[in-house]
């Protein structure tokens, strides 16, 4: 099938993964679904004048990080979107010279990166990306829809899905489906049903939890910072950060590892605050009234799905974002591995005769997940109750980052070429070069 032939898409799920598919999807097929169980209008929110966290989308109310290498993509995708965000009250400066980093409870220093943050809430980035997706002339949304079910012509080729909404089912042929339904994917169970054996799953256990409460902070708190970051460390598995955002607000997202969640309770979260490794966040909001009583989330594991490994997968099936791989989010990587993950989509439906989910696959793996996986869990086997193999490499690993971040109190450069690992830009192999290894020696001396 060429180009010319392609007629329909249809993507399940309106999450970041899933717009950003649809973003790629219209410039290759004529007729882009997107299909979402939720009510895509705007609502008014409890916490103010501002848009609602959708009902698929629990932890809509917590902090949420675009990373640098995201922002890029998104931008690449949808170009203007970093102004459009600014105008609806994003909050903007450098990645290492407007925040205050506390790592093992040392305030890090704030040199320039050139890195561009941009601090939201995640309903902001969320309206702004789907109204962009939704104006593309040949891409709509069937809201409210729920998902049955992939249709087939035999056990190889995925032709659509069957769809409810008001109490009626319907077939929505396709000539390409794209799962973007997240973490809780039935696709695992479909292709049972469809005869391909069990796909592989990972996990890493690390049950974190959040709360999160919002404040409107003086004029004065935090005069040059777009936020403060009190990360959880071995010894001291709590953490939170302080962000600005939208609409004149701070948020504060307090979490702890391995089931020390942070209190719902206004008290209780603030005392929690006072105990994380260094106080500069309870200092900065202990004097400030809440605009509500926090709200909780909770994440239970690291999970990863091996489609890569799968010998054959059907034709007329792709699948991208947290239906594949849903990691820590204490590290703000998932909107970011959509990103990577929707460059690779595009890469693939641009190919003559049409994606092969297997070559797909194995490519969304190495471009889009593997390195990010592999971080992922490296430092949560950092916190000594994770349950999971620690080699020796990895323990050289810990004690070389360790190294890094004391020597970075020091040497303010060696901060910039952390926070491009972490945010993506660059890769971990980046930390070991000849020179930075050097800047870590010479500043420990």
């Amino acid at each position: 099938m060429g180009k010319a032939d392609r007629n329909r898409a249809v993507v399940l799920g309106a999450s970041m993964a899933g717009l950003l598919a649809a973003r790629v999807l219209a410039d290759t097929y004529r007729d882009v679904v997107v299909v979402d169980r939720d009510d895509l209008s705007e609502h008014e929110c409890v916490v103010g004048e501002h848009v609602c966290p959708r009902r698929s989308i629990p932890q809509g109310q917590h902090v949420h990080a675009l990373l640098a290498r995201g922002r890029h993509i998104m931008e690449e995708l949808l170009p203007g979107l970093t102004d459009e965000l600014i105008a609806g009250g994003a909050v903007t400066g450098d990645v290492t010279g407007n925040v205050r980093w506390v790592m093992n409870g040392r305030g890090m220093p704030k040199p320039h990166s050139d890195m561009l943050l941009l601090s939201m809430s995640r309903p902001l980035l969320e309206q702004s990306v789907r109204a962009r997706v939704r104006a593309l002339p040949n891409v709509r949304f069937l809201e409210q829809h729920d998902i049955e079910k992939l249709l087939t012509d035999d056990n190889s080729t995925v032709i659509g899905a069957a769809v409810t909404a008001n109490g009626r089912t319907y077939d929505l042929t396709a000539d390409l489906v794209v799962d973007a339904t997240g973490r809780r994917t039935r696709l695992p169970a479909w292709l049972k049903e469809l005869g391909y054996p069990e796909v592989e799953q990972e996990e890493l256990r690390i049950a974190v939890g959040y709360a999160t409460q919002y404040y409107r902070l003086p004029q004065d708190a935090m005069p040059d910072e777009i936020s403060i970051d009190v990360v959880a460390a071995a010894d001291q598995p709590r953490g939170a950060i302080c962000a600005k955002i939208d609409g004149g607000r701070a948020l504060v997202t307090a979490y702890g590892m391995l089931g020390d969640y942070p209190p719902s309770d206004s008290e209780g979260f603030l005392a929690f605050l006072k105990t994380l490794s260094a106080t500069d966040i309870y200092d900065t909001v202990a004097d400030t009234a809440p605009m509500g009583p926090p709200v909780s989330y909770r994440f239970p594991a690291n999970l990863r799905r091996r489609y890569e490994r799968m010998a054959s997968f059907p034709d007329g099936l792709l699948v991208l974002g947290d239906a594949v791989c849903s990691f820590n989010p204490v590290y703000g990587q998932g909107m970011t591995v959509a990103a990577l993950g929707a460059t690779v989509l595009r890469d693939h439906i641009g190919r003559e005769g049409g994606p092969v989910g297997t070559e797909y696959l194995a490519d969304l793996a190495g471009r889009a997940v593997d390195h990010v996986w592999d971080m992922t869990i490296g430092a949560d086997l950092a916190f000594p109750g994770v349950e999971g193999e620690r080699t020796p490499e990895l323990l050289e690993e810990h004690a070389y980052v360790e190294q890094l971040l004391e020597a970075a109190v020091h040497d303010p450069s060696l901060l910039v070429a952390y926070a491009r690992v972490v945010f993506l830009v660059d890769p971990p192999e980046a930390l070991a070069t000849p020179e930075i290894q050097a800047a870590v020696f010479a500043a420990a001396k």
